[in-house]
């Protein structure tokens, strides 16, 4: 009898230091990122893959699909570059703080009407989670990793007015300080 309590001692220790190991680890590691973007220019609309723009963005590589797409919109790869690698520093508690506050949504809902989930329900909710955690690793935000960090599978954006999202937030988080909490 002895025995068996114990080893269902031992179980339980087990099974709640596994239990306690996946909590740390799904903490660490987003459940789902996005995957690929709608990226809309005009009346095109093309699916890129989040990769693809992550190596526009970090090695200055285009890839022949999204050059080709880039062509047709009459865009320049390296313009998109810039965009997506325009950053605000900002410190990731605060901006938590900030972004649950009622000014948060002052700034949430105009960018999320340029990046925005496909069935453009709980973007909000999906934005300030983006933003949060690519503020977490460097204490700033870049366009690509809000993209890199978005929690669904699949982000539709408005290209012609991406740059609105830099000038956004940077607008915001220069205001921050002003703001009563």
């Amino acid at each position: 009898m002895k025995h068996n309590q114990t080893l269902f001692k031992s179980a339980q220790i087990g099974l709640s230091l596994i239990a306690t190991m996946f909590g740390v680890f799904s903490a660490i590691i987003p459940a789902q990122a996005a995957e690929k973007v709608v990226l809309k220019y005009s009346i095109l609309r093309e699916s890129v893959s989040v990769a693809e723009l992550s190596t526009l963005a970090n090695k200055g590589e285009t890839s022949s699909s999204l050059k080709s797409y880039l062509k047709l919109a009459n865009k320049q790869p390296e313009d998109l570059r810039r965009l997506l690698n325009n950053n605000v520093d900002v410190d990731p508690v605060f901006l938590s703080k900030v972004l649950n506050s009622f000014a948060g949504n002052l700034v949430l809902d105009p960018v999320g009407e340029v990046i925005q989930t496909p069935s453009k329900r709980a973007s909000r909710e999906s934005l300030r989670g983006a933003l949060v955690t690519s503020a977490l690793s460097d204490k700033n935000i870049r366009v690509i990793e809000i993209f890199e960090n978005y929690p669904t599978s699949e982000i539709h954006v408005d290209g012609d007015r991406l740059a609105e999202i830099y000038q956004d937030i940077q607008g915001f988080i220069s205001k921050v300080p002003r703001l009563p909490f």
